[in-house]
């Protein structure tokens, strides 16, 4: 499975792991901030948190703009360091008055800026690495490698987050307003881990920066000749794709908002039991619960995986070991957890990252052995697929919802003590569904749009890519604005249709849209 690729992915894949964890470590508690810091209500943070999310993705169209004319791997250095400018500002405690409000506005849009540079660039360098005819076959299982890699750094940011908030809290006496301060500031530090991955090891990916590479003349760039019929076909295709795109990232970014509110005000919070092993907010190295349970799991699963895929006895041996090791730590656990954990809110986030770890491999091994007996689905197939499966996922949270008051009636409830919680598993295994969903659309989304993009314009199409991401952000406080207006299962149900429409609609257009990737 992570064989026959090029050195370079790697590189990229961990530089782009430090970044993520940044950029998560903000995202998992900026909603409440805008809360306990400056006292905004649900809608109002809401909209704020769906225009920053809908500029942070809409940015990277002018960056790949930039990047086709004077070189992806400038691009995605200047983005770095004005993305660390922004989580700078953002770690400053400047209090809740106007000035606060200026500095935080602009920390935003350094944030946005800089990711506009670095992200969608880093991804067509990764794409620019499978052009070559021998990596060819493997670019969807590279980029979705790579993304896992992303999430593997997501995976920690909601307990680090949480856990450095709760220490600064508890050490120092910090006010749980200021205490979000510093969960910002290790995001400027996952982003100097992150610049010195890249350029320690630039060499493995450098042949893959086309504009700097023709500019220096090294080497002459041959691209691949189109027709303008051809390069118009492709676009107009990849437009189709990013009009379901959109409707997906409504949908899933639903964990920031009403899946993150759903966590606070109707979901149990307390646990108890073996579940209370991956629900502890603590982020210590010598408490292996919560995060490092998750890893736990983790290990387990690419234990089994490795036990029949290696090729070598050393190889099996090493996963058996792994296996029993990871094994006996959450056998030993769930032995000896006594009492119960607090739950929080944001520590739901960690699970989808998680859940990409491991479900990453399984996914690429099921499609593996389709391919080898010739039935693997085409890339806008799975696309289709991971729609249905969203729309699923949705169905899990309209089920557990049940019975439940609507968020108006819930909070005097909450008020009053009164309030109906429900188990915590209702939201994991929405998480769980709803990953599976994101692995089937998100990196193989990405990796069709560096296959079928024209040439001369893959940093702008990859950019495209991003604004559908952006518009789909700028509607996510839809939902967010229902909330307190109509029942629970009137919001879960339009997420549900909207994911059924876009579903029926890529498979529609299925054709066309394989004809232009073959």
């Amino acid at each position: 499975m992570f064989e026959g690729h090029p050195k370079g992915l790697w590189a990229l894949a961990l530089a782009n792991t430090g970044e993520r964890f940044g950029y998560y470590t903000m995202l998992a508690v900026f909603l409440f901030f805008l809360q306990d810091n400056f006292g905004f209500s649900m809608g109002t943070s809401s909209a704020i948190q769906a225009i920053f999310l809908g500029v942070v993705y809409f940015v990277p169209l002018f960056g790949g703009m930039l990047a086709d004319k004077f070189g992806f791997g400038k691009m995605v250095t200047i983005g770095i360091l004005v993305m660390f400018l922004g989580y700078f500002l953002l770690a400053l405690p400047l209090g809740a008055g106007t000035i606060a409000l200026g500095v935080m506005a602009l920390a935003l849009l350094f944030v946005c800026v800089g990711t506009g540079l670095f992200k969608g660039n880093l991804q067509v360098l990764v794409g620019n690495l499978y052009d070559e005819p021998k990596y060819a076959a493997k670019r969807d299982e590279g980029f979705s490698i790579f993304y896992m890699a992303i999430n593997i750094g997501s995976m920690f940011a909601a307990a680090a987050a949480l856990g450095i908030m709760a220490w600064t809290q508890s050490a120092y006496g910090v006010s749980k307003a200021d205490s979000y301060h510093f969960a910002f500031a290790v995001a400027c530090v996952s982003l100097i881990v992150s610049i010195i991955i890249y350029y320690t090891f630039r060499s493995t990916f450098a042949h893959a920066d086309r504009a700097k590479v023709a500019a220096k003349g090294a080497t002459e760039v041959v691209e691949e000749e189109l027709t303008p019929a051809q390069t118009k076909e492709r676009i107009v295709c990849l437009c189709l794709v990013f009009a379901v795109v959109i409707f997906f990232w409504m949908a899933f970014h639903q964990n920031g908002i009403t899946m993150n509110q759903f966590a606070r005000e109707y979901t149990a919070t307390s646990e108890s039991g073996f579940m209370s092993l991956f629900l502890s907010k603590s982020f210590s190295f010598t408490d292996v619960r919560s995060i490092w349970n998750l890893v736990c799991v983790i290990l387990v699963v690419y234990g089994v995986l490795n036990i029949f895929q290696s090729k070598t006895i050393k190889g099996k041996l090493i996963a058996a070991v792994l296996f029993l090791a990871a094994g006996g730590v959450l056998v030993y656990r769930a032995m000896t957890v006594t009492g119960s954990v607090d739950v929080e809110a944001p520590i739901f986030q960690q699970f989808n990252p998680c859940f990409v770890v491991a479900l990453t491999p399984i996914i690429m091994l099921v499609f593996g052995a389709l391919a080898k007996k010739g039935k693997e689905p085409s890339s806008p197939m799975k696309i289709g697929l991971g729609m249905l499966v969203a729309a699923s996922a949705f169905v899990i949270l309209l089920v557990g919802s049940m019975g439940l008051v609507s968020p108006v009636e819930q909070k005097a409830a909450l008020e009053a003590g009164t309030a109906t919680l429900v188990s915590p598993n209702w939201l994991i295994s929405t998480y769980l569904v709803l990953t599976v969903a994101e692995l089937l659309l998100s990196p193989i989304g990405i990796s069709f749009v560096s296959k079928v993009a024209p040439p001369k314009y893959k940093g702008m199409m990859m950019g495209g890519w991003f604004v559908a991401t952006a518009i789909g952000n700028f509607l996510i406080s839809i939902p967010g604005l229902l909330w307190d207006k109509t029942e629970l299962y009137v919001v879960w149900g339009v997420l549900i249709a909207i994911c059924l429409v876009s579903a029926i609609f890529i498979f529609s257009i299925l054709r066309r849209l394989e004809a232009v990737a073959k």
